[in-house]
């Protein structure tokens, strides 16, 4: 109201100049009038007027001359078209309905649960996975530097977080990095990579630090993605895919390419496929770039570095970029089998093929046997970029300013973890081994526990943190799902909830062959828990086959 008083005199004095002094005192009556009847308007409870009494134009906004409210700007019709065709269904409608279900049992509403089992997206420790103390000590000893003097904390992790602090500004957490990331823990992932692909050497002018691999992902795609018509930008994608890539190839106007993983042969990658997707994608897009997610999201596959030099191979051919997800590759189960990083295959192929194929490789703090997802940890490395576009990458990624460094400070400790003469190296040792030791045995049981349900067929979880099996749905909840508007297995999924309060992700979700179903779950939840998870999953989806039972027999 002050404010409106101001405005009303300030208008009166600007007209001082050419008005006669009657009618400048005139124009003061009408003006105090029309202050003292605003004020009378805006006077009582602040209940009954809310923020109206507050507002710095009272006089204009209240109700419009035609009695209609002001339109909305952005509204689902201005709404960019793009943002609309972005789907994500690790976070879709079943984990929305999930929410409201676990807030209802919070109220005291009745379910045939008493809880919730979120089995739908790979959070560690919100599944009950304990932090690895030596990470949790260093962060804590960059966020809180007076805790370097304290004799609760090991000489090594306070050598790493001192380390650490040096490289930021101020020599504090709280400091804006570079845009590619503090230097000295690019230097610790290019010494990291170097171990890992024994000996391959890595520049650490070619490693950026990132928002979780995520934001390494999608910000090669926008510097990929152009043209328009024929000639815009194709990507090719596996199908079942993590929807990271369908959602940000939608966001950016990108052609989608998928490409099917072999389900008869544990999800393997045909190189035949590959070649057909390419082929068939010419005709109406330009591709340019192959996206790899090894070991496998959701299908939980290893591929075989025979596989992974097959894929190089026709990379070089088809001049394509490389683009290899390799956030899971510490979670390897099986035994006979080893991860591959397409780096090393791509040295091992020889000069030629390395110092040509444009490749991008990514990891993360969140997955792992560190599971730290809320520090948003990653970096990727990027081969054979030219160097004007380099520079480009750079200028894209200073618009962010810079990934958070505490997550910085988390993938330092993944990248130069405790060694075996230091004092944190048992106690690092043992948890990492507890972690990963679980989750092959918790990979095993639900395979072989899927596999003696009738009309379900489990893939072994050969390494990531989930399981993609392919279930039966008779023909009638099929016809049932349509009528409903929606796919069979997100019906099936949605039934599951509401029944035994579990949470899985509808296969449709990630992508799946025309005609097959699947759900994806993690293998996250304590062996306790997932063994009470796999009891109910079984019993409801005997339950559901007898509901909608027809002489047609489940498929196997």
């Amino acid at each position: 109201m002050h404010r409106l008083q101001h405005l009303a005199n300030r208008s009166l004095i600007a007209g001082v100049f050419d008005q006669s002094p009657a009618l400048v005192r005139t124009k003061a009556r009408e003006t105090a009038c029309l202050v003292q009847s605003l004020r009378l308007k805006t006077q009582g409870p602040v209940e009954q007027y809310g923020l109206k009494r507050f507002s710095t134009a009272e006089a204009t906004v209240i109700l419009r001359e035609n009695g209609k409210m002001r339109e909305k700007t952005l509204t689902m019709d201005t709404l960019n078209p793009q943002v609309k065709a972005v789907e994500y269904a690790v976070r879709g409608p079943i984990v929305t309905k999930a929410g409201d279900i676990e807030r209802g049992l919070q109220q005291g509403q009745k379910h045939p649960f008493t809880e919730v089992i979120k089995a739908n997206i790979g959070d560690s420790h919100a599944m009950g996975q304990k932090p690895i103390t030596f990470l949790r000590q260093v962060v804590a000893l960059c966020s809180f530097p007076e805790l370097l003097s304290s004799p609760s904390f090991p000489e090594d992790a306070k050598q790493r977080a001192r380390r650490i602090l040096q490289g930021c500004g101020g020599q504090s957490l709280g400091s804006y990095s570079a845009s590619q990331g503090v230097d000295c823990i690019r230097q610790d992932v290019a010494v990291y990579i170097e171990q890992r692909d024994k000996g391959v050497p890595a520049d650490w002018d070619n490693i950026y630090l990132t928002t979780g691999a995520s934001d390494g992902i999608v910000s090669i795609l926008k510097m990929l993605v152009s043209g328009q018509g024929r000639s815009r930008s194709g990507v090719m994608i596996p199908i079942p895919q993590y929807p990271l890539y369908s959602a940000a190839i939608s966001e950016l106007e990108a052609v989608q390419i998928n490409y099917y993983l072999d389900e008869d042969n544990c999800w393997a990658l045909d190189i035949n496929e590959l070649h057909r997707a390419y082929q068939a994608a010419k005709e109406h897009c330009h591709p340019r770039v192959i996206c790899i997610i090894n070991p496998g999201n959701p299908t939980g596959q290893v591929q075989s570095r025979k596989c992974i030099e097959e894929v190089l191979h026709f990379a070089y051919e088809e001049n394509l970029f490389v683009m290899s997800d390799e956030v899971y590759q510490d979670n390897v189960y099986s035994p006979d089998l080893q991860f591959h990083s397409f780096k090393k295959v791509l040295y091992e192929m020889g000069p030629e093929y390395f110092n040509t194929v444009e490749l991008a490789s990514f990891h993360s703090t969140s997955k792992g046997y560190s599971g730290e997802c809320g520090f948003r940890g990653g970096y990727m490395e990027v081969l054979n970029l030219d160097l004007e576009v380099k520079a480009q990458l750079v200028k894209l990624l200073s618009v962010r300013l810079c990934p958070p460094v505490s997550g910085q400070a988390a993938m330092d400790v993944i990248v130069n973890p405790p060694l075996p003469h230091e004092p944190s190296y048992l106690q690092f040792h043992k948890e990492k081994s507890t972690v990963l030791g679980a989750l092959a045995e918790k990979a095993q049981m639900t395979e072989q526990t899927l596999n003696t349900v009738p009309g379900i067929k489990c893939n072994p979880v050969q390494g990531a943190m989930y399981a993609f099996p392919r279930i039966f749905i008779p023909p009638r909840a099929v016809e049932e799902a349509k009528s409903l508007g929606m796919s069979p297995d997100m019906m099936y999924c949605l039934r599951l909830l509401e029944e035994t309060g579990i949470c899985l992700v509808p296969g449709s979700g990630f992508g799946q062959r025309e005609g097959t179903y699947h759900f994806r779950m993690t293998i996250l939840p304590t062996t306790e828990k997932l063994k009470v998870l796999l009891e109910k999953l079984r019993d409801f989806h005997i339950k559901f086959l007898k509901e909608y039972a027809s002489l047609e027999e489940p498929k196997r």
